[in-house]
């Protein structure tokens, strides 16, 4: 299988190569490789440690048994998160194809690769609004007092009280913003309704939001500013695609890291912090007992995790065939929980030491969402000394955190457009895609900077990928283990691998995963609740809205099949349905020279259909040349004995 390290070009024209030059084995020149390992390590990480980690896992945590909540946690990881992040790593790697080229597998199941894309597709959309949102809080925190810091502002209510008095007691320095941080504080203490200035200056001025989700209003251009900024960004960060974003995540996805650090470093320095971790960690081991803990615990793997985005798949498929993905897919995991852990620490630390100066309970500052990213954590900040740089610090990571996530959804759409599609001037005019698709994307982003932009980004965001990205998960599983076939699957990664994958993982991935994913569909479906925002309850028109979207997914899956078994041959429905759910011809690894054991018939992708007629011409070829050579040897025996005519005569050539 491990091969010699260069073949000729001659040999190897599928993969684009330069005929007469000498090319890598292993090297995919055509779609284009990772420039090393370790930027396909790094890539993963930030694309699956993302916003969620931080807004997301920290409040899960206190709300359900503090430190009792990482027995299920950490549970629900070793049975699901590594098990179904190793099966889609491998799937996408030996391919080398990305969310809608691997359904070669089984053709039938190929809606579930438009259904990924779909998913990425609602998710590129909404999640560069927050990044831009991002970059707006970090452009405004370059600054001697952050804006939010106090009430005398005329976006500000009669309702305002901020935590370090108001305008009128400060002269802008930050000595004097100091200073007032007790006074502020009772200020808060002895008002019976509070707004803090921070939430006014995120509803009233960032946002203005109106009072509807269909009272759209005037777009906000600060905010579209930033978008196309945000999505120039990840253009240009994506413009070479794998081989320009591989040189940056070397940046974007540890950066962060230090970033927490010294965030977490400032943290537990400050009065009343270890109360906020207390609250944090403190267990409550009655709630283990719990099924909501686990279907939180659950849900938060899968989906911090990036199952069934389509991003791993297409990670994955620019490693070259023999990578370790399996060791790859444990590091990514444990990275990205202990990211979540971490965050943790960081962001109640802060949160702690908020509570001890407005001598409240922790519970009172603790939020999740843009609430906590946007209003609480913000208005922590104010109290520090030297607040902008903190508030700079944070955004900073914030926006990488989101980048991280953001190159990965719009190269999974890249890609599988470039692959579907797979023609030279194609291939070679990637970048002109890249840029379509950013672009689109910067449209369909304009609506949720708008007055209204809010109520619809939280609508996609609970409704886009949710109980989905279960469906599609769960169809996958069973497609790979059961319709393609366990044995088939785990004899490609040994194939690939040099060793087949590991019993644990085998069991994962035909039994227990797809009863902990169905276990967290059921889950999702008895804890729905319709979306509200603060007091804001939405109407039914756009709960409706938002189930279309979840259902456009999905729906993908049902009708590419009909359409596939329809075009099938077959004199009946069930011969069709056999067909369709059979490997394609050219399915197995994209490069000739890993196409060995049973794939190596189907090396050359060209000849693949006309090779049975060739087969039976080749046939009848080698038994004309049996046949003569069989009658060449008669003639030379002949001719070397006695001379007998009759003998010599006899035309049965096997006398």
């Amino acid at each position: 299988m491990f091969e010699s390290n260069t073949i000729t070009a001659s040999t190897a024209d599928q993969n684009g190569a330069v005929p007469g030059e000498p090319v890598k084995k292993d090297e995919n020149s055509r779609r284009g490789n990772w420039g090393n390992q370790i930027e396909f390590v790094l890539t993963s990480v930030g694309y699956a440690v993302g916003l969620g980690n931080v807004w997301r896992f920290p409040y899960l945590c206190y709300r359900n048994g503090g430190g009792a909540f990482m027995l299920p946690y950490f549970i629900m990881l070793v049975f699901c998160g590594i098990p179904l992040f190793f099966l889609e790593l491998s799937f996408g790697q030996f391919a080398s194809l990305g969310c809608l080229g691997v359904w070669k597998i089984s053709p039938m199941f190929k809606g579930v690769g438009y259904g990924m894309m779909v998913v990425s597709t609602y998710i590129g959309i909404y999640y560069n609004v927050v990044i831009c949102i991002a970059f707006y809080y970090f452009f405004m925190s370059m600054t001697n007092l952050l804006p939010w810091t106090y009430c005398n502002n005329p976006w500000n209510t009669p309702d305002c009280s901020g935590v370090v008095g108001s305008g009128a007691q400060l002269n802008g320095s930050l000595v004097n913003v100091t200073s007032n941080l007790i006074a502020g504080a009772s200020e808060m203490v002895n008002r019976t309704k509070r707004t803090s200035p921070s939430e006014e200056y995120w509803k009233h001025y960032v946002l203005n939001i109106s009072d509807d989700i269909g009272n759209f209003g005037e777009v906000r251009l600060p905010i579209l500013g930033c978008l196309a900024v945000s999505w120039c960004v990840v253009f240009l960060c994506l413009i070479r695609g794998v081989k320009s974003s591989g040189k940056v995540v070397y940046f974007t996805a540890t950066f962060p890291y230090v970033v927490l650090t010294i965030l977490f470093i400032r943290g537990i320095t400050l009065d009343g912090a270890i109360n906020g971790i207390k609250y944090y960690l403190t267990p409550q081991w009655q709630k283990v007992l719990d099924a909501k803990v686990w279907g939180d615990a659950a849900s938060q793997i899968f989906y911090s995790l990036g199952c069934a985005w389509g991003g791993l798949i297409t990670m994955a498929s620019y490693n070259k065939f023999h990578n370790n993905c399996f060791r790859d897919s444990i590091i990514i995991s444990i990275t990205n929980c202990a990211t979540s852990v971490y965050a943790g620490f960081v962001i109640f630390s802060i949160l702690g030491f908020m509570a001890h100066h407005l001598n409240v309970p922790v519970s009172e500052v603790a939020d999740h969402g843009p609430g906590l990213a946007f209003v609480a954590y913000p208005e922590a900040l104010t109290l520090l000394p030297i607040s902008p740089l903190w508030s700079l610090l944070f955004f900073f990571m914030l926006i990488l955190l989101g980048l991280g996530t953001q190159f990965c959804l719009l190269e999974t759409l890249v890609t599988a457009i470039v692959d579907e599609i797979g023609t030279d001037w194609i291939i070679r005019n990637k970048t002109i895609i890249t840029l379509s698709v950013a672009v689109l994307g910067f449209l369909l982003g304009v609506p949720l900077t708008t007055r209204a932009g809010i109520y619809w980004l939280l609508l996609m965001d609970n409704y886009a990928a949710s109980f989905s990205l279960v469906i599609i998960s769960c169809i996958m599983c069973i497609c790979i283990m059961y319709v393609y076939g366990h044995r088939n699957y785990f004899k490609d990664v040994e194939m690939m691998l040099g060793f087949p994958p590991p019993l644990f993982f085998k069991v994962c991935w035909r039994f227990i995963s797809p009863v902990i994913i169905s276990f967290i569909l059921i889950f999702t479906v008895i804890q729905y609740k319709p979306i509200t925002y603060n007091d804001y309850i939405y109407p039914r028109w756009s709960l409706a809205i938002g189930f279309a979207m979840a259902l456009s997914s999905v729906i993908c899956i049902p009708i590419y099949a009909l359409y596939k078994i329809s075009r099938s041959p077959g004199a009946t429905f069930r011969e069709r349905l056999k067909f369709a759910c059979q490997a394609h011809p050219k399915w197995g690894p994209a490069l000739q020279e890993h196409r060995t054991g049973r794939y190596a018939p189907m090396a050359s992708e060209d000849t693949v259909e006309a090779r049975p007629l060739k087969e039976k011409e080749e046939q009848k070829e080698e038994q004309k040349e049996v046949e003569k050579e069989r009658k060449e040897e008669i003639s030379l025996t002949i001719q070397g004995s006695n001379g007998s005519t009759n003998t010599h005569n006899n035309p049965n050539p096997s006398a």
